[in-house]
């Protein structure tokens, strides 16, 4: 069975409930996109990856795994979500070494955040984009209004968001939003730190 590439689109979450974070993985040259329901500590690990202007002043557990692979000349060659179980995804890290693979089961929050620190691809199956996949489209905001459920097989109900920037920093300057961005990630208040990059990325 052939395998099909995905990429990052985005990650969303709901204003009304927390903890609730949908990572939303792209078709690449198609319409679909695959929504998974994941925790806050992996949406922000994800997020910060994503986010260059945001560095931890210590690292997070991905950066770590990251360091102590190539520490090791351990390389990450590609992501595969490989199986849906009662709306359970479950993945594999493909890693390298010496020339030789292994693969390692894995969350699937775990992996993409590890596969976007090595800049790895990301796969997985057609049979998998049938029975998860959406189409979406290109002006569409991503709202979840019916229950999912997340990578653990736990059941949340994910309500419709309200759009990213509509909080209390929308009427301060640019200046004003870098300084309480600075401080965020010094505080390692990570959720907090992508809510006002968000609205600075709207901005600019």
């Amino acid at each position: 069975m052939s395998l099909l590439q995905l990429n990052i689109k985005g990650i969303s979450y709901s204003q009304t409930q927390t903890g609730a974070y949908a990572l939303v993985l792209n078709e690449i040259g198609g319409k679909r996109t695959l929504p998974i329901i994941i925790g806050a500590s992996e949406a922000q690990s994800i997020a910060i990856a994503l986010e260059k202007e945001i560095r931890p002043p210590r690292p997070l557990t991905h950066d770590l795994f990251k360091t102590f692979s190539k520490r090791f000349d351990i390389g990450v060659k590609e992501v595969i979500i490989h199986k849906l179980v009662d709306g359970v995804f479950f993945s594999s890290l493909v890693c390298v070494k010496d020339g030789l693979e292994e693969i390692i089961d894995t969350r699937t929050s775990d992996a993409i955040a590890i596969a976007v620190r090595f800049k790895a691809p990301i796969f997985t199956y057609e049979n998998i984009l049938d029975k998860a996949g959406v189409f979406l489209k290109a002006e569409e905001e991503i709202a979840f209004t019916e229950t999912e459920t997340d990578e653990e097989g736990n059941d949340e109900e994910i309500m419709e968001e309200a759009p990213i920037g509509a909080n209390e920093f929308s009427l301060q300057s640019i200046k004003e939003l870098s300084e309480h961005l600075e401080k965020a990630v010094n505080e390692e208040n990570y959720e907090l730190a992508a809510k006002i990059r968000d609205e600075i990325s709207k901005r600019t």
